[in-house]
């Protein structure tokens, strides 16, 4: 009877899946309840006069091709999913470690062999039977072997296998959310690169023109040789411009084909220019909490917490005995046409019981390490809150600041070419000397730098916040939302 009931108790157990990993409990989050208000966070814009809005939609709920408008962005953000190496890396790492699960939940189950063995042997012959020195035997049948999981040994490693399982899948999906938002900010760079060129271009035209002039005035006595030597400095600086846009163009271009991992195909469609880019800017930033289930990167930071803490189990099981059922049956004869006949059959049934009692302290080490990396994973989990916080922060600082600054850049840019055409008129009237010309051009030149920065940093910024709440995970506004470990 009471054999009947500690099998019934053992079966119990292993119907159940018990282990020996503590209660996991969900750290609490260290940061505000809310994000910051007032200040540079209480402007935010609402979508502009005739513009598009996110009309309240989360982020993880508006595609990246509502999000981004530029038809040729939109392809080229495609063509990245499809072909980006360290995308198809993170890919092969999800199916890699589904394997590895798949492998340790193997020994959960028995394992069953077919076996086919034959032996010869030689025994002295004053060792032999009835002089028998040469002997074969032969056998086939089945072998099997099987722990049983009394203390959740193997349960917890599977239970750890099946987290960084999960850890792996997240860390794709943060990824290609983050490839999305680094091929449109590359991109945002080859259309700042573009503007700047122009400018460079027109105020390389302008100084041309206006070294001309003086240069023929110098030539008839009306100008001084310092007049021609300032308006050649804004030539040759404008020039000097020019050469290393023309660099950071082409190694903005180089980043962009490395992002997209192939070179750019001469079908793209047209593009929309920097000013015209219309990104959504009123999407609601929510409140902190809802990172928790919309960043990947703090789920994968949970996973692994999850799987050190599952990893406690199996260092905790380590203590208790282990059990071991193997055993065989098949046929066995000494010659081989008897294999089969009545009365080769024959079996074994080995079980095994491992009682630890001395290994130099091996099993409390490792409790111990694992007691450690779990507090390890709760910290950087904490951390993972934290920068997600401080990533939507951060970007509603900048969202509530980018467009006042950007239309008093305009306003600035408006007046220093009001300057400089004043100053140019009251030049050739000989009221002032060529000093406020060229003044007035480099500062013109430099305030159009300026808003042309400005306005790539706005949109770049938009594009930042919008990954940082978790958007461009799904390609349309409405689609059902892919696991994580969705194939590709």
């Amino acid at each position: 009877m009471r054999r009947v009931t500690f099998i019934a108790a053992a079966v119990s157990i292993l119907a159940t899946g018990c282990t020996l990993a503590p209660t996991y409990e969900r750290p609490t989050a260290p940061v505000s309840p809310a994000f910051p208000n007032g200040g540079v966070y209480a402007t935010q814009p609402g979508a502009a006069q005739g513009a598009r809005s996110a009309n309240d939609a989360a982020a993880v709920n508006i595609g990246w091709r509502a999000f981004f408008v530029d038809a040729r962005l939109q392809r080229l953000i495609d063509i990245a999913l499809k072909n980006n190496r360290d995308l198809r890396a993170s890919v092969l790492n999800v199916q890699a470690a589904q394997a590895q699960y798949r492998i340790v939940r193997s020994e959960l189950f028995p394992a069953i062999n077919a076996q086919a063995d034959q032996s010869r042997q030689r025994t002295p012959r004053n060792l032999s039977f009835l002089d028998q020195t040469i002997s074969n035997t032969y056998s086939v049948g089945l072998n099997a072997s099987w722990e049983l999981d009394l203390f959740g040994r193997v349960q917890s490693l599977k239970d750890q296998a099946l987290a960084q399982y999960f850890a792996t899948a997240y860390a794709r999906k943060a990824f290609e959310i983050s490839l999305v938002s680094q091929v449109a900010s590359q991109y945002l760079q080859v259309l700042q690169a573009d503007d700047l060129l122009r400018v460079t271009e027109q105020t390389l035209k302008t100084a041309r023109e206006s070294y001309g002039i003086v240069k023929l005035q110098f030539d008839n006595g009306a100008a001084s040789e310092l007049d021609v030597s300032q308006s050649q400095t804004v030539v040759e600086t404008a020039s000097a411009n020019y050469q290393a846009q023309q660099r950071a163009r082409a190694q903005a271009v180089n980043a962009l084909v490395l992002l997209l991992g192939e070179p750019l195909p001469d079908d793209l469609p047209p593009g929309m220019p920097l000013n015209e880019q219309d990104l959504l800017t009123d999407i609601p930033a929510g409140l902190p909490s809802d990172l928790l289930a919309n960043r990947p990167d703090i789920m994968e930071a949970e996973q692994n917490l999850l799987a050190a803490n599952a990893n406690i189990g199996a260092a905790r099981a380590a203590f208790f005995p282990r059990i071991s059922l193997t055993g065989s049956f098949g046929t066995l004869s000494p010659t081989l046409g008897g294999l089969f006949k009545a009365g080769s059959a024959a079996w074994s049934f080995a079980p095994t019981i491992t009682i630890p009692i001395f290994e130099g302290g091996e099993n409390q080490a490792n409790l111990d390490l694992a007691n450690i990396q779990r507090n390890i994973q709760i910290a950087q989990y904490e951390k993972a809150i934290q920068s997600a916080f401080r990533d939507v922060a951060d970007g509603l600082a900048a969202r509530g600041t980018y467009d006042q600054q950007i239309q008093a850049l305009e306003r600035d840019t408006a007046a220093q070419q009001r300057r400089l055409d004043l100053s140019t008129m009251r030049y050739r009237q000989g009221v002032d000397s060529y000093l406020g010309v060229l003044t007035a051009q480099q500062d013109l030149y430099s305030a159009q730098q300026s808003l042309i920065v400005a306005r790539t940093q706005r949109l770049a910024n938009l594009v930042a916040l919008y990954r940082a709440l978790g958007g461009g995970w799904i390609e349309r506004t409405g689609d059902a939302p892919r696991a994580a470990d969705a194939p590709a």
